[in-house]
């Protein structure tokens, strides 16, 4: 079975473990999804499974996605949200339904989501620069940057350096989240910690593994 689903962050909250202490957990609507697609090594060049979440008004949908969600007689709801999953074996087909019963309490899993979009921001906020000296003398420079690089050689600031610009607005994958709570009839999974996104942000992907332990973690 495919251990990975689609879905919609609903929020934080608190629940208590069995020695009384708080532990912070996210919300998630996962699913139901359905399986829209099986890629094949032999048509496709790869392996994967695309998968389908949130229902939507028919009109909201091109007649190409229309017929992408009808053909081989699959007769699927139209779905807002299409996701690919890499995987060796699909071990599942074309119109299957999944839900959160892939996963189960105590397993650990990988949540992909697109952060919080903040605009342009300046490199103390965006990347914790430390800025000027609050005194002697200076003004107006207490959040700047400071020096870009050297002068003369190279005479120019090397692409992909720290700095001002646009924060957040992309692709994070928060791992080894562990799932601390299920609730099948209401499709709701709740995971320890915070994942990317606003509330009501869709594109949260999970795939439940064992735990791989951090680097740097003293384990």
């Amino acid at each position: 079975m495919l251990k990975g689903l689609i879905g919609k962050k609903i929020g934080m909250t608190q629940i208590f473990d069995e020695n009384g202490a708080a532990v912070p957990v996210t919300v998630i609507e996962a699913g139901p999804c359905y399986v829209t697609q099986v890629r094949t090594e032999e048509r496709d060049g790869y392996t994967a499974v695309q998968l389908g979440y949130g229902e939507a008004k028919p009109k909201r949908l091109t007649n190409g996605q229309k017929g992408h969600l009808k053909r081989n007689n699959l007769n699927l709801p139209p779905l807002k949200f299409l996701r690919e999953f890499r995987v060796k074996t699909p071990a599942v087909n074309e119109g299957d339904k999944l839900s959160v019963d892939v996963f189960a309490v105590g397993e650990f899993v990988d949540v992909v989501g697109t952060s919080k979009g903040k605009g342009f921001a300046g490199a103390v906020k965006r990347y914790h620069f430390r800025g000027g000296p609050k005194t002697h003398g200076q003004s107006d420079r207490h959040r700047a940057p400071g020096s870009r690089g050297a002068g003369t050689t190279p005479g120019r600031v090397y692409k992909g350096s720290r700095g001002p610009g646009h924060m957040g607005d992309e692709r994070v994958t928060s791992q080894n989240l562990k799932v601390v709570l299920l609730d099948a009839e209401r499709n709701l999974i709740g995971v320890r910690g915070s994942v990317p996104g606003p509330r009501g942000g869709v594109d949260g992907r999970s795939r439940a593994h064992q735990r791989r332990d951090r680097v740097g973690d003293g384990l």
